[in-house]
């Protein structure tokens, strides 16, 4: 009896990959990758386009501007009174009220924010944290006009209690609610930075006998000073540049003074009592918007330069 061997199934040569087909690939993912650079490009360069066309109507508006309204003028004149006869341009009595109530808001949002953020970072609870941190931040969501009303109807008579020669619009209302508001921009990027000190530091300071507190002064809050300034610039930003809050509570009248018990008017609640639409366009009035917004533009940008020397001069690498 004879056994026959299996029959092996016939395996037909795999053909190599010809230099075309890997160059065909290769052109392809090479133009994919392309066209993927290029979309990213695009949109990066829509900031840079933005910035470039904001200061560009700026300054051109603000040129012709300038061509009837003298610098001096402009920047010592006592006076803003430009939609009268008897039109004054003095961005000093805007400069007035915008710093005043900046003032009054970064005196109560930098102290409470920073003490927030320490509290957050060294002593909370992890569940108290977690629940108080999003509440912290949902205050940051809340429109401005609301504050704005808020400030009006219930802090502003709150006040008066106090002091009843107190007008009912005054910068000192607006700056509190504006400093509420900021808060938590300041204590959550503040809050942020403390977290991402090393554990080491503190386990340190905790072996050198130092206390909770003393901790988180000495060693915590010096080792995150770069990001708590960066949060302090923040702040001071959003406080020279907020609007609804000041138009709707502080009165919206050009006053030189600086005192917070006083109705006054700011550089961003003058361009929206401008930019209502009663004003011809290409008036002189009307182009006194651009001038406030230049010199708005400047001081933020002024404020934005030194926090990000800040950064560079304190920043701590771990």
């Amino acid at each position: 009896m004879s056994v026959t061997a299996p029959i092996a199934p016939s395996v037909e040569p795999t053909r190599p990959v010809g230099v075309s087909d890997r160059l065909r690939r290769k052109a392809s993912r090479n133009v994919r990758e392309r066209f993927i650079e290029a979309v990213l490009f695009a949109a990066a360069s829509i900031s840079v386009f933005t910035t470039a066309a904001i200061v560009y109507i700026l300054v051109s508006e603000s040129w012709v501007f300038f061509q009837r309204v003298p610098l001096k003028d402009f920047l010592f004149d006592t006076q803003w009174t430009p939609l009268f006869d008897d039109a004054h341009y003095g961005i000093m009595v805007l400069l007035s009220g915008t710093i005043t109530s900046s003032t009054v808001a970064l005196l109560v949002a930098l102290p409470l924010g920073t003490i927030i953020a320490i509290y957050l970072s060294e002593f909370a609870r992890p569940w108290v944290r977690e629940v108080a941190k999003p509440f912290l931040e949902l205050l940051g969501g809340v429109p401005t006009i609301v504050y704005g009303y808020f400030a009006l109807v219930f802090l502003t008579p709150l006040l008066q209690l106090i002091y009843p020669e107190l007008p009912g619009f005054n910068l000192l209302s607006a700056g509190l609610i504006m400093g509420i508001m900021i808060i938590p921009y300041v204590a959550s990027l503040s809050e942020d930075a403390m977290r991402s000190v090393p554990m080491s530091l503190r386990e340190g300071s905790y072996a050198m006998g130092a206390t909770r507190l003393q901790t988180a002064l000495r060693v915590v809050v010096p080792a995150s000073v770069s990001g708590i300034a960066s949060a302090y610039i923040l702040g001071i930003s959003r406080a020279v540049g907020e609007t609804m809050i000041l138009a709707v509570a502080a009165g919206m009248q050009p006053n030189l003074t600086f005192n917070p018990a006083e109705a006054g008017a700011t550089i961003t609640s003058y361009i929206v009592q401008v930019a209502l639409g009663d004003l011809p366009h290409g008036s002189i009035g009307y182009q006194t918007i651009f001038a406030a917004g230049l010199t708005l533009m400047l001081l933020t940008l002024t404020f934005n330069v030194l926090g990000y020397w800040l950064r560079k001069r304190f920043r701590e690498v771990y």
